[in-house]
Parts: C-alpha cells; structure tokens; sequence
C-alpha cells in the first residue's frame, strides 16, 4: 500500500489587534497567548495502488472501449433490421460481436468484484481508459437492456447467437 505523506506549514501568529478587547485571542490568566513560529500539520494519506500491471489496465481498457463500440453498433443494428451484425467474412464479424458482449459483461464483473473488495471501482488506469471502459460498460448494459426489451415486446423474441434464415438467409 503506497502512502503519501502531506506537510502544511501553518503560520500560528496571528496580526495584533489595536484594541485590548479582542476576544478571539486566546488567553490564559487574562494574558493573551502568542504562538512564535509557523506550526507543522502532517497528514498521511494511504491510497490503494493502481492495481499493479499499467500494462495489463491498457489493454482491458482498450479492449473495453472498443468492445462497447461493437456493442453499440450491434444494438443499433437490431433495433433497425431486427437482427444482429452480419456474420463477415469467415464469420468475423459476427464473432467479434459475441466476444464484445462478453468483455462488456466481463468489465462490468471485475468493476462490481473490486467494488466489494475495495469500496470503491476499477483503478483510472493509464490515460483514464479502465475508468472509461468500466463507465462506458455500465452505459452499454443499460443500452442493453433497454434495446433487447424493445426487440422482446415488439418481435416476441431475441435473434440467436448463429445466423439464422431469417435474418441472414
């Protein structure tokens, strides 16, 4: 645990008043007290490390960010054809689309399992991209749920995860 420790110097003697009947002074025995010098305030603060591998952080928030990008143009896709993105070629496509709602899924978990741990979310990480990532994943599971809803009420059902004949037949 890394800490880090804080000095303030605070300047203790206060400007004279002009009059005797300044109440905001100190006073022992009727003598106002003077303190000479500048005191010292040290504060230690222990923050939790980043999380370790800055590496490791880059890459899942890269991941993330682009992973709810797919996400996102997935979701617009079936709220306009009523179907997914299509297969690609080789089924690349449609694979990354898979694989995006799992790291989406998978961001959301290590956000929510830190946060039990430690009380509060995943580390910024480096250039803020885990912080965005973790942010941009709870919007797309919001998104989410709202569009798969709407696909539910209006179509009575879900596309599957393979390409079917109704949509790319």
């Amino acid at each position: 645990m890394a800490s880090l420790t804080l000095h303030l110097v605070i300047p203790a003697t206060l400007p004279a008043a002009s009059t005797a009947s300044n109440t905001n002074r100190p006073r022992r025995g009727g003598v106002a007290v003077h303190r000479r010098g500048p005191r010292r305030l040290t504060t230690t603060c222990k923050a939790e490390p980043s999380g370790g591998n800055s590496t490791l952080e880059l890459a899942a928030g890269a991941a993330g960010l682009a992973s709810s990008a797919t996400v996102a143009w997935s979701l617009y896709t079936l709220k306009t054809t009523g179907c997914g993105l299509p297969p690609g070629p080789g089924g690349a496509l449609g694979a990354a689309e898979g694989v995006s709602y799992l790291v989406v899924v998978a961001l959301i978990g290590w956000s929510l399992a830190t946060k039990v741990r430690t009380g509060s979310g995943l580390p910024a990480g480096p250039f803020g991209l885990l912080g965005a990532a973790e942010g941009v994943s709870y919007l797309a599971a919001a998104a989410i749920a709202v569009v798969f809803g709407l696909q539910f009420f209006e179509q009575g059902s879900l596309p599957g995860p393979l390409p079917s004949e109704q949509c790319f037949g």
